[in-house]
């Protein structure tokens, strides 16, 4: 199985600094050294500010990706080779996607229903987001 695009971005990010907030609330900035595929980090020369504001330096820290709740990585990453369609069918087959617009909703409504009958009109969600990545203004959430 291959890694998603969040993993490649991340990995991408190595070396530049990144921002990132714990599930508790503290939040860690710093040059990023390594990335795991699971989104274990390491980060050196970081500034840490704690939930009750205080700010204090640290050398090194890992950190377990589970713990994690959203990273910022550099606005120069939004011209990563992973966001670039490639060949001139890049668009074709687009379906409805994951957009929550009102565009995106008019298009699935137009569509019809999928599966059985019995549920329609019943949304489920996708539940917790587990991650988002902020590139810029844009927010990507896996």
């Amino acid at each position: 199985m291959s890694i998603g695009v969040p993993i490649k971005l991340l990995h991408e990010a190595q070396g530049h600094v990144v921002t990132l907030e714990l599930n508790n609330g503290t939040v860690y900035r710093g040059k990023l050294s390594e990335a795991e595929d699971n989104m274990n980090v390491q980060l050196r020369e970081i500034t840490v500010t704690a939930r009750d504001g205080r700010v204090s330096q640290l050398d090194q820290v890992y950190i377990r990706g589970s713990h994690v709740r959203f990273f910022i990585v550099p606005d120069m990453l939004k011209n990563a080779p992973m966001f670039k369609k490639i060949g001139p069918n890049a668009m074709k087959g687009r379906g409805i996607g994951m957009g929550r617009g009102k565009a995106t909703v008019a298009r699935a409504q137009a569509r019809g229903g999928r599966g059985r009958a019995g549920f329609r009109g019943v949304t489920r969600g996708r539940g917790p987001n587990r991650f988002d990545f902020e590139i810029g203004s844009r927010i990507f959430n896996i």
